[in-house]
């Protein structure tokens, strides 16, 4: 008597949850909270958040500047100028205004 060559149920139970759980954990690695996906989102998010702190640090050091050219111990009178010319409206007396 021939045997027949099916494979029975329980290999076939077997495979397809393996086939089953190795198809999750690689979705998972893929697009999952930790997924590759996810980390080059992070890396770009780094990336752009290291180019605003280096404009805010330059920003930074433009006030630092301009707070020490107006202190009392450094006086820029160029600046002193334009900061009275600009919040107060003052003009010198050979200059004409025109509006």
């Amino acid at each position: 008597m021939t045997r027949s060559t099916r494979p029975s149920l329980g290999a076939i139970a077997f495979f397809a949850i393996a086939f089953a759980l190795s198809a999750y954990f690689t979705f998972a690695a893929v697009q999952g909270d930790f997924g590759l996906f996810r980390r080059v989102e992070i890396q770009a998010e780094a990336e752009e958040l290291q180019q605003d702190l280096g404009r805010l640090q330059s920003r930074i050091g433009e006030m630092e500047n301009l707070t020490r050219r107006l202190s009392d111990d450094y006086l820029d009178l160029d600046l002193l100028d334009e900061q009275a010319r600009t919040v107060l409206g003052l003009v010198r007396a050979d200059e004409i205004v025109i509006r």
